[in-house]
């Protein structure tokens, strides 16, 4: 009998909850799934060490993990030591504006990263995990930039030229952090191994707005969040 060849899709995974349940969806739709990661000199690794953990977990055909150095000009609490993180802010403060943790067009530099490793590899999408109703309201995770970052990928490749661009998903990007996680107990996504705290110690700090978002949605679906977390 003639196996099927599986379509190829690159997962742009931090080791997040969010990166992390796109990765199990795009396994579910059935892609062969490769996952990039990126080390760009951020406040720590930590979640690093959760990418990988999800990706061999998950039974990525390949991860990469591509190094360079956003820390030069800093512009973020994330690439700059001497920034302040925001701490113990409540929901509504978080979404009166665009947070110091926001990193200066982080998503465009990473998606031309997977764009290639796409292209590459002759893979038909790419995943990526943005949520446009995420409090922080990052300008990279909206769906007027991922619409148009899909010109772009239609223009800038030869794939796209040919009439084949590659496609940018977005699964989560209209759904509330609780429905996220209702999706990812769903695909069974392993929660203790992904990472989400800004604060790069040994557990989570609880006070950082990735944190709260987090915890705030698991204590809304009335679920315990199995990651461990400082005593407060």
């Amino acid at each position: 009998m003639t196996r099927v060849k599986m379509s190829k899709a690159i997962v742009l995974l931090s080791g997040g909850l969010d990166s992390s349940t796109v990765l199990y969806q795009a396994k579910a739709e059935g892609y062969e799934c490769y996952a990039i990661s990126f080390n760009y000199q951020q406040r720590h690794r930590r979640e690093l060490e959760s990418a990988i953990a999800i990706a061999k977990g998950a039974g990525v055909k390949d991860h990469q993990v591509v190094r360079f150095d956003l820390s030069q000009w800093g512009g973020s609490a994330l690439t700059d030591d001497t920034l302040d993180l925001p701490q113990t802010r409540s929901l509504q403060q978080m979404s009166q504006s665009i947070p110091i943790t926001y990193v200066p067009a982080r998503n465009t530099i990473f998606l031309s990263f997977g764009l290639s490793y796409a292209e590459a590899i002759g893979a038909t999408a790419l995943y990526l995990g943005v949520n446009a109703l995420d409090y922080s309201g990052y300008p990279d995770c909206r769906p007027d930039y991922i619409q148009a970052m899909q010109e772009v990928f239609r223009l800038g490749t030869k794939q796209g030229r040919e009439g084949e661009p590659i496609q940018i998903i977005t699964p989560l990007i209209q759904l509330k952090k609780t429905e996220i996680i209702e999706l990812g107990n769903k695909l069974g996504v392993p929660w203790h191994e992904t990472w989400s705290c800004y604060a790069g110690d040994e557990l989570a700090c609880g006070v950082c707005d990735s944190c709260r978002l987090r915890l705030a949605a698991f204590a809304e679906l009335g679920l315990n969040d199995p990651l461990s977390y400082k005593p407060l």
